[in-house]
């Protein structure tokens, strides 16, 4: 088994690809030991030290490390893990947690307007098949979390989250993608 490695636009994130699924469905990101608790895999990654996140893709892993982190000291011993992981067969998540698999709701809802249901499926849509591909390219995801008063809250997941660039992709990229197509949308927020 081969594990590559890709850059991501977030210096401090690396996308690991092991050539096969990591997730039947969803994603999950760990923030924290608290929340990888509930996958040997994140666990063993955060035990490292100086892991700070890891998010789970459709066929990718995403691993963020601390500031002033040496990539080139942490990155064979996050592909060992994954190696002996995968190599393995080892199951993704605890049984206890297993139907955490997909991504957990977020404190904060933002919510609908519920007279514009065909603006929020149209937004939806273009989220789904335009910009979560690209997201998922740079080793991260983006959450669809509410529509009101002309506003589209997301929230970025991944490599996405904290990357200085995040911002921009938000405001030059989504937000203007969402503008052209759904002419009631008149800003985009992280949520």
């Amino acid at each position: 088994m081969f594990i590559e490695t890709e850059t991501t636009p977030n210096p401090a994130t690396l996308k690991f690809l092991p050539g096969q699924q990591v997730m039947p469905a969803g994603t999950r990101d760990f923030r924290d030991e608290i929340d990888a608790a509930a996958s040997p895999l994140a666990g063993a990654l955060f035990d490292l030290g100086d892991v700070t996140g890891v998010f789970f893709g459709r066929d990718f892993v995403s691993v963020s490390a601390a500031q002033g982190t040496d990539w080139s000291a942490l990155k064979p011993q996050v592909v060992a893990i994954l190696l002996d992981h995968f190599v393995s067969q080892a199951p993704l998540f605890n049984a206890p947690d297993a139907n955490g698999i997909a991504v957990p709701a977020e404190d904060e809802d933002f919510g609908d307007d519920p007279a514009h249901a065909d603006i929020i499926v149209q937004i939806k849509e273009l989220i789904e098949t335009r910009v979560r591909p690209a997201v998922a390219g740079d080793g991260g995801d983006i959450i669809y979390r509410g529509f009101r008063e002309g506003v589209v809250y997301l929230t970025m997941q991944g490599a996405c989250a904290g990357c200085p660039s995040s911002t921009a992709t938000l405001k030059n990229g989504i937000e203007s993608l969402l503008k052209h197509y759904v002419p009631e949308v008149s800003e985009v927020r992280a949520a």
